[in-house]
């Protein structure tokens, strides 16, 4: 998929990923603030992988040209 529909797919509470040219997954989601966040505004976060017994990362994200223009973006299953 396009990156408009991968955020269209973000905003249907899905997360998204892209392989990239390094051979690693850049993992997306997005957040959408409540009551009790800190944060006005949605935005997207990157999913970091963690070491064992350690929390996932999460974050804030910024695409790049090449992942504006890519077409191969897929729903994480």
């Amino acid at each position: 998929m396009n990156f408009g529909q991968a955020i269209e797919t973000l905003k249907e509470g899905k997360q998204i990923v892209r392989r990239t040219h390094f051979g690693t997954n850049v993992y997306l989601a997005l957040q959408v603030p409540d009551e009790h966040s800190k944060m006005t505004q949605p935005y997207i976060y990157r999913i970091v992988p963690a070491a064992v017994g350690e929390m996932i990362a999460r974050v804030p994200w910024s695409p790049s040209q090449a992942d504006i223009l890519a077409e191969d973006w897929s729903v994480v299953e």
